[in-house]
């Protein structure tokens, strides 16, 4: 056999070709060294497939059991790291077809019958993203559970609340851990519902146009359980929507760990001293000995940018493509690959440091004291004695004008003077002043109130158990 009778034969579609593929173009348009993570989705789908033939009579009882025997075998050398994969083969459908025919002749060959790799690839990338959504769900309940432990622990804690970065109001810490718990909550409510649209089935749409064979696409795809059947050859083979839709959230995923990872790092700066993340989540200078970096969180942040970008990548992918399935496609699993990857790291990593985490309260309070975060109080306790809220809020800036002028807290200035500003002012003040004053007054749904911040560690804990 000469050497291009040899390459062409090693193509699915050798017999129309004059010349073999170039060895430059066989490394351009291989996918099978990053696509090779889709075999059990492959084997997996092509056993429903072979199961659906037999079921229809397309092939026979022993090409089905031939078959059945050749992928287990398979399955056990990919495991085993014995099986080889060939560059020539392209990708993963083709490596796993090949060896499949050379374990059991004819019967690899039939397996084929009624598909094309545009609905195999398809239904190979759903299956495997299916499965990893499930895993990311997993690691962000984990999330979310490592932060109530935080919030729990912090409930009476106060933490000045920012606006522009500026002192706004007192917080409980336990409160503003809710606020990411409640973000990453919503975030796995979103993967629940890409996998609806994830877990629908291509095959049988064979290359675009369906096939002229009696499949059961529905057999198979409750073999796979799958919750649909695509409805539209053209659209099962060519539509992405599902890969577009699953990089978004997971881009908004990782959005909420930049924003958290912002205030880590902030908080454990100097100029704050909020909290100290553990040794283990941090680095060192090369050429400050004082210096411990908090690195996870600002490369965390850092790879926020990098999922995004995937996310906009897959969608310039998909802007120009004509119906049906193109070569552009291919593009689609390295930028979803990586954006799993990512995600899935960085989910498991943050999930151990915020367990890590050591709060400090007294830097927490005394920070909260320095602008003035009773000053709504003040407002409210004047609205409440019979004064118009605009009124009291004019009244209470020239109160807090006062206060920076003599140096001091809105606390720390007496009855007397405070009383210049509104003669209705009673020795009850003091307390809507104070920071647990103001903290305890904001008593209602979705309030900083230690007791609504218990009752909503409660209601998110029953969530998660």
């Amino acid at each position: 056999m000469s050497q291009n009778q040899f390459d062409k034969k090693s193509q699915a579609w050798s017999a129309l070709f004059s010349e073999p593929m170039s060895d430059l173009v066989k490394r351009y348009t291989s996918s099978v060294f990053f696509d090779k993570r889709l075999w059990q989705a492959d084997i997996t789908g092509s056993l429903a497939h072979a199961d659906m033939l037999a079921a229809q009579s397309i092939i026979s009882a022993d090409d089905h059991a031939s078959i059945q025997k050749g992928m287990a075998q398979i399955w056990d050398e990919i495991e085993a790291g014995s099986f080889e994969w060939k560059l020539d083969l392209e990708d993963v459908h083709l490596n796993i077809e090949a060896r499949l025919t050379q374990l059991v002749g004819d019967a690899g060959k039939r397996l084929h019958t009624g598909r094309s790799r545009n609905d195999q690839v398809a239904t190979d990338v759903r299956l495997w993203l299916r499965g990893e959504i499930d895993l990311i769900g997993s690691l962000l309940i984990d999330l979310q559970k490592a932060l109530l432990v935080i919030a729990e622990k912090n409930v009476e804690v106060i933490l000045p609340g920012f606006t522009h970065l500026q002192v706004a109001q007192p917080v409980s810490f336990g409160h503003h851990m809710l606020a990411y718990v409640e973000m990453f909550s919503r975030d796995a409510e979103r993967m629940l519902d890409v996998r609806k649209r994830v877990n629908r089935l291509p095959l049988g749409a064979a290359a675009l146009a369906g096939t002229s064979y009696p499949l059961d696409r529905e057999r198979v795809a409750q073999t796979l359980k799958m919750d649909g059947v695509c409805q539209n050859s053209l659209d099962a083979v060519s539509d992405r929507d599902f890969a577009i839709e699953f990089a978004a959230a997971a881009s908004l995923a990782m959005v909420h760990i930049s924003r958290m990872s912002e205030e880590l790092i902030l908080w454990m700066s100097q100029s704050f001293g909020f909290i100290d993340i553990a040794d283990r989540f941090c680095t060192g200078s090369s050429i400050m000995p004082q210096k411990k970096n908090p690195d996870v969180p600002e490369l965390a942040r850092g790879k926020t940018g990098r999922v995004v970008g995937h996310l906009m990548g897959l969608l310039t992918l998909m802007k120009g493509q004509p119906l049906a399935y193109n070569k552009d496609n291919q593009e689609d699993k390295e930028p979803l690959f990586d954006t799993v990857d990512t995600l899935k790291d960085t989910l498991r990593i943050f999930a151990d440091m915020v367990g890590g985490i050591t709060v400090k309260p007294e830097v927490m309070e005394r920070a909260a004291l320095k602008g003035y975060a009773t000053a709504t109080d003040l407002a409210d306790y004047m609205v409440k004695k019979g004064l118009a809220f605009r009124d009291a809020h004019e009244v209470v800036a020239h109160a807090v004008k006062t206060a920076i002028a003599k140096g001091v807290d809105l606390s720390e200035l007496s009855l007397v003077e405070l009383q210049q500003f509104n003669a209705q002012i009673g020795p009850d003040v003091f307390e809507c002043l104070s920071l647990r004053g103001s903290l305890n007054a904001r008593n209602i749904l979705g309030g900083t109130a230690p007791s609504q911040v218990r009752a909503q560690i409660s209601r998110h804990q029953t969530r998660l158990a």
